[in-house]
């Protein structure tokens, strides 16, 4: 039997599932994270606004297109003037948040001081960059920081890539499934110098849209009492915004749509 040949321009040289698509044989092989059943954080969100920044995250988790989970949490404090929120795969970026935060603590502890908002952001790339071995086997973890510059009196945001570089966002950032359309709501919305409590809104009202396009992420279930993850981070530090006040900036997102809808008709 005769091996084929192909131009140049078409050889799939020392790929062997590309030679067999070539020779008309495709072989459809499961990624790892399809054997096994890794579960998957969806989108989070990050603005700036004239006190801080605001981040808040869905609560749902995916393996592949079922619902695994509707309560993870995805925002955490990375210590006192900063916060990580999470998308990809869950355990390994459920893991990178711990260690980093031990490392924010250990560091302040040896070195007497806490490191810098750069500093901070450097050592959350090497982590990122130190997963991409699995990263191309499809299992990448994908934060999203921000916190308050004690130097500069200003919040600054983070995001990164699979290669573990840094990306500083000016005015606003989001990663996962439904960033495209959390990002599409937070660029109508935002203004410079938002206020926190402005800030706050419009984070739920990206949430709430992503969730409305996008099945992986997971909107407000008032059924469950479960409602997305919203933190501020301004110069007193880290605070959560309670689940009920969240519950009733959810309430009033879903009145201003069911406004337009009304006048709309």
């Amino acid at each position: 039997m005769a091996l084929p040949m192909y131009p140049i321009t078409e050889d799939p040289g020392s790929n062997f599932l590309a030679l067999l698509a070539k020779a008309g044989t495709p072989v459809a092989l499961p990624t790892m994270a399809e054997e096994l059943h890794v579960r998957h954080a969806t989108t989070v969100v990050a603005l700036k606004s004239s006190d801080g920044v605001v981040m808040a995250g869905d609560r749902r988790a995916t393996i592949g297109h079922a619902i695994a989970n509707r309560s993870v949490e995805k925002v955490f404090p990375a210590d006192r003037f900063s916060a990580i929120a999470i998308a990809g795969t869950a355990a390994f970026a459920m893991e990178m948040v711990r260690l980093f935060q031990v490392q924010l603590e250990h560091y302040e502890k040896v070195e007497g001081v806490s490191i810098s908002l750069e500093g901070k952001a450097n050592q959350l790339s090497q982590m990122v960059r130190a997963n991409l071995p699995l990263t191309m086997q499809g299992l990448a973890a994908i934060p999203l920081f921000c916190g308050y510059d004690l130097a500069r009196s200003t919040g600054r945001i983070f995001d990164y890539d699979g290669l573990g570089g840094r990306y500083e966002e000016t005015d606003f950032a989001s990663t996962g499934s439904g960033s495209v359309h959390a990002k599409a709501t937070l660029k109508a919305g935002f203004r410079p110098e938002l206020s926190t409590e402005a800030a706050v809104d419009l984070a739920v009202a990206s949430l709430y849209d992503a969730a409305d396009e996008d099945s992986a992420t997971g909107g407000p279930d008032p059924l469950r009492g479960i409602y997305p993850i919203v933190a501020v981070v301004d110069r007193l530090g880290y605070r959560a915004v309670p689940e009920d006040e969240v519950a009733a900036r959810f309430a009033a997102v879903v009145e201003v749509r069911r406004a337009r809808r009304e006048v709309s008709r």
